[in-house]
């Protein structure tokens, strides 16, 4: 039974040095191809793809494989040939009919090409990613839409996954639009999918995954605990056990949901609808779920909304080089029409983007202020070429469909967005930055945009002796509240978390990033000027007028922010919580705090994470802001929703 699975590690557990082996709980070694893709910057094994062949399983039989390290190969071994699988008969197809007129792409005919780029290559597993438009039966290209494939061939096993995937995605492609046609795909001569009247929106992409063999099954579950420790992904609470009901609720919904091509599943389609939602955090709720529990119905959802992440309008590719877009290569891009400040007066030419002129009718609507994290989980877990794409289209959407003047170009500064479209833009760039394999070089694209955006937020906040004294942000749309008076606390903890997940990953600049940002957080906990109670406050009042100076004390932001009723209540009593559940509708009791308490995606559980990171970061008074935090009354159910489930390290 071949498997084939993504797997980061701790740094410094396997040097330059070293390779990884397997063995089975009886003592059984394992024949294992480990395709590194990453390393820590002390050289150590960060991320890798892992492959090797099972003994047959029994239907529910468990098995069990303990990696080990060993003495790395003193040569490599050499990969199987692509002739190998080519003269087994191996062949997929797709075939498109629009209008009249039939497109088709075949895998087969791409790898004789000679222009298949290797993925996984050793003597166990290898895969090739090939790619080119559709054509009809003369050899006409359409000038859109395109087929790749991926192909993963397993040596002397008669078995290969083949992915594939109809982009319609170019960049400055003139006319982009949507197109609706019949689609079917044929593996080895046979019928593996079908669509009838498929409208497939502009500068979106879908994916389906066949085998051409026997399709092996097999549920590969990680190690929490490992996963956790690695810091690739948060610190989630261990003690949670997952709810069965929560996960039965979310594969009913999922079930129920559009999960064809153009589908959204159970993400928001229109990203910009407010409101607390499972597809907002670090994470989404079906990733922290997944890490968590490692059930197959958790982890099947989080693979299936990575696949699902191509139906949002985010997916502009380089015809020049054949991958996700870059803003190294058009500093001046942009959605917007077409001004002065789109054109690229270097490379002498406009860089606006062609507007959609047909069709234009995705109900999926991307943007940046509320972007889940689609692909970052499933990239990591399987090392699959297609989430790894994904993290790239979103990352470099997110920092170039916007006003080129805004962002200075092509520094890609986020400073101009509102706080949380800052935070999660934030997000997508130091996931990728920290998973994409070494060899690419969007890798050290995304490092220096990150780079340009921490000087900037360190030169304004962190090094500024003019900064406010309370550690929060206050640039660009900060001042959205009560006639530009007041904040969004939950907004600034977004962003601390996201500060506070990248200096956990190891990225240089942000602790001190952090140590600035987090004691925001802290002193709405701990400050003696201010009830704690309060500290999830939906808007944080910092001046009296649009006009007025900063407040200097959290005493008068408290007076400016809260009611004269809660100001003469004594802090997380009784009467306080009386007078909040007048003035909210929510139930309270005395020691809970305000904001949706009992919610997994109220604002006290948006909280959380930023708590947590600045007590790991060693913040003055962190401990007491997190044990108070930790003793508050009315807490959230995280078994059924836990990506806010995250604790101090």
């Amino acid at each position: 039974m071949p498997i084939t699975f993504g797997q980061v590690f701790v740094q410094g557990e396997v040097g330059s040095g070293e390779a990884i082996t397997g063995t089975l709980a009886d003592g059984t070694a394992l024949n294992m191809q480990v395709d590194v893709k990453a390393h820590h910057t002390d050289g150590s094994l960060r991320h890798a793809v892992i492959s090797t062949v099972l003994p047959q399983l029994s239907a529910g039989q468990p098995q069990t494989i303990k990696l080990v390290k060993t003495n790395p190969y003193s040569a490599a071994p050499p990969a199987m040939a692509m002739t190998d699988l080519l003269n087994s008969g191996f062949e997929a197809s797709v075939s498109i009919h629009m209008g009249g007129t039939t497109y088709t792409a075949s895998a087969a005919t791409l790898l004789n090409g000679g222009t298949a780029a290797p993925w996984l290559a050793g003597p166990h597993v290898n895969e090739w990613i090939v790619a080119a438009p559709l054509k009809t039966a003369g050899g006409v290209a359409h000038p859109h839409l395109t087929a790749r494939f991926a192909i993963r061939s397993y040596a002397g096993l008669g078995k290969a996954k083949v992915d594939v995937i109809i982009e319609n995605g170019w960049a400055y492609e003139p006319n982009p639009q949507d197109f609706t046609y019949d689609v079917q795909v044929t593996v080895g001569g046979q019928p593996a999918y079908s669509r009838t009247a498929l409208t497939h929106y502009h500068h979106a992409r879908w994916r389906k995954s066949f085998w051409w063999g026997t399709a092996p099954q097999a549920h590969l579950r990680h190690s929490t605990a490992y996963l956790i420790a690695s810091r690739a992904v948060p610190n989630y609470d261990q003690s949670i056990a997952i709810s069965e009901s929560g996960l039965s609720y979310f594969k009913s919904i999922f079930d129920a949901a559009p999960t064809g091509p153009m589908g959204n599943g159970i993400a928001t389609a229109y990203m910009p609808t407010t409101g607390g939602r499972p597809d907002i955090g670090l994470i989404p709720a079906w990733g922290a779920m997944t890490i968590l529990s490692m059930d197959r119905r958790a982890k099947d959802l989080t693979l299936a909304m990575g696949d699902l992440a191509g139906s949002w309008p985010t997916h502009y590719r380089d015809r020049l080089t054949g991958r996700p877009i870059s803003l190294a290569d058009y500093p001046y891009m942009t959605l917007y029409p077409a001004t002065s400040d789109s054109f690229n007066p270097v490379a002498n030419r406009q860089e606006s983007m062609p507007a959609c002129v047909a069709g234009c009718s995705n109900p999926n609507v991307a943007d940046t202020d509320h972007q889940p994290a689609f692909s970052y989980l499933p990239y990591l877990l399987t090392g699959e070429h297609y989430h790894l794409e994904e993290l790239q289209f979103y990352a470099m959407w997110s920092v170039g469909s916007g006003v080129p003047a805004y962002r200075e170009y092509g520094k890609g500064l986020v400073y101009s967005s509102q706080i949380r479209g800052q935070a999660w833009v934030l997000r997508n760039l130091y996931d990728a930055a920290y998973i994409l394999p070494d060899s690419d070089p969007m890798k050290g694209q995304i490092n220096h945009i990150l780079a340009n955006n921490l000087a900037w937020f360190n030169a304004n906040y962190t090094h500024n002796p003019g900064a406010n004294v309370f550690g929060a942000l206050i640039h660009s749309y900060a001042f959205a509240y009560n006639n530009e008076t007041g904040i969004a606390p939950w907004q600034d903890d977004f962003f601390t978390s996201v500060i506070g997940h990248a200096a956990e990953r190891g990225f240089p600049g942000t602790p001190a990033l952090l140590a600035w940002k987090a004691k925001f957080s802290v002193g709405r906990m701990t400050d003696p000027g201010y009830c704690w109670v309060m500290g999830s406050i939906y808007a944080f009042n910092l001046r009296t007028t649009n006009a007025s100076p900063l407040y200097t004390t959290y005493a008068q932001a408290y007076q400016a922010s809260v009611s004269p009723a809660l100001l003469a209540a004594p802090c997380a009593s009784t009467a306080m919580a009386g007078v909040i559940q007048a003035e909210t509708g929510t139930p309270m009791v005395g020691g809970a705090m305000i904001g949706y308490p009992t919610s997994a995606t109220g604002f006290p559980a948006n909280m959380q994470p930023a708590l947590a990171y600045a007590r790991d970061a060693g913040i003055m008074n962190a401990d007491t802001a997190w044990n108070k935090f930790n003793q508050r009354q009315l807490k959230a159910d995280y078994s059924t929703e836990p990506q806010f489930a995250i604790v101090p390290r």
